[in-house]
């Protein structure tokens, strides 16, 4: 029996979808066009994710939540913020700095620190974020204001681009994943690099791969003929743009992924990249371009290795669940009581949620970056695996 193409599988699109994903689909032909018959998978995910007002993340359709394709931890359960605020406040006690947030989603988050921080008597004076789509950050500017009063919601500041100098706390939740990667193919004992081309459709392509050093942090054990996995390069990059903006501080990197031994292990042949389109979840990035999300899970020994080469230190490493529970999670659900059903209940479904190793809990990861910060940080007491990175 041949299986159905995932397009079939996937809710159709309307007619205004179909013409904005036609649109990009134009562009994204005539890139290939330009460049030889050929783009580089980074290059691709690039323009379906970020393209102006056609990309995923720089259009206008919801993204976020039970109405878009996903839902992040702060959409999840408001005690995932009111945890986090506990480890939050400590880099700030130990920094007299601010906080900086990077790719703010639906603004959630931000709300939900800012109020569990004024609550500890720890605010920041400053609370910056940081988004590349112009849309979602008149949407988190339209959302907090409705969620904050005026004295939280002025302490916002939106960004263009990192600050020159930062000391306080960086947090970035499920940002690294959504970073464009090289996708490569070892195949008769040479890597080949899995590239877009244009026949009738888009297509993969394999060419001999033209830059070596992508392969550097792959580790070097037998692979299997056909094995293929991600890099990405520029999230190296943004770690060291981050440690070249730090003074003294703590970087959170919250996201799904694993350390290099596992990630790249021998058995994980079809590598990690996921797809995203109104809760439905699959393996093919090339259909819908434009209106699902695309995202391949973290490398995060490449981003301790890349903290360490620019002058940081590895402060602390974990899964979602441990963390959380460092940072009194279930102290926090304590406070709503039983009897009030109404609320008890569904709040123990969503932490069940995060702290589940079935759910978010052991998939998702917290890597804690720092400079000139000595105190052990909470979240990472208890269960702490640099060891593994």
């Amino acid at each position: 029996m041949t299986a159905q193409p995932i397009s079939t599988r996937l809710p159709a699109l309307d007619a205004g979808a179909q013409q904005h994903s036609d649109k990009l689909l134009a562009h994204i032909q005539q890139s290939i066009r330009q460049q030889g018959g050929w783009i580089s998978f980074a290059e691709y995910m690039q323009m379906v994710l970020y393209t102006p007002h056609l990309g995923y993340y720089s259009g206008e359709a919801n993204k976020f939540g039970r109405g878009g394709d996903f839902v992040t931890a702060p959409e999840i359960s408001p005690l995932f913020a009111q945890a986090l605020a506990n480890q939050v406040g400590q880099g700030l006690q130990e920094t007299a700095g601010n906080v900086l947030e990077l790719g703010a989603g639906t603004g959630k988050l931000a709300a939900g620190l800012l109020l569990q921080l004024e609550a500890l008597g720890q605010l920041p004076t400053y609370y910056f974020i940081l988004d590349v789509s112009a849309n979602l950050r008149q949407r988190q500017q339209d959302s907090l204001r409705k969620l904050l009063p005026e004295s939280l919601f002025s302490r916002l500041q939106w960004l263009d681009e990192l600050p020159a100098n930062f000391d306080g706390v960086v947090i970035g939740n499920e940002v690294l994943d959504a970073i464009p990667v090289h996708v490569l193919t070892w195949q008769k004992g040479a890597w080949q690099e899995r590239g877009i081309a244009f026949e009738s459709g888009l297509v993969w392509q394999l060419r001999p791969l033209q830059d070596a050093s992508l392969v550097q942090a792959i580790d070097a054990a037998p692979l299997p003929d056909g094995y293929t996995t991600e890099v990405c390069p520029a999230a190296q990059g943004l770690i060291a743009s981050l440690a070249a903006m730090l003074g003294r501080g703590v970087i959170l990197m919250l996201d799904y992924g694993f350390a290099a031994s596992e990630y790249y292990h021998p058995q994980r042949t079809q590598g990690t990249l996921m797809c995203h389109y109104q809760h439905y979840a699959h393996d093919d990035p090339l259909v819908y371009p434009g209106l699902q999300d695309i995202t391949a899970h973290v490398d995060f020994t490449a981003m301790a290795e890349t903290a360490l080469a620019h002058g940081l230190s590895c402060a602390g490493y974990t899964n979602q669940a441990q963390f959380l529970i460092n940072c009194d999670i279930l102290q926090l659900l304590q406070q709503v009581s039983p009897e009030d059903s109404a609320r008890y209940f569904p709040m123990v479904a969503a932490v069940q949620k995060l702290l589940s190793p079935a759910e978010m809990g052991e998939l998702f990861k917290v890597l804690a970056l720092s400079r000139g910060v000595t105190l052990p940080l909470v979240g990472f007491l208890q269960g702490d695996k640099r060891h593994l990175l």
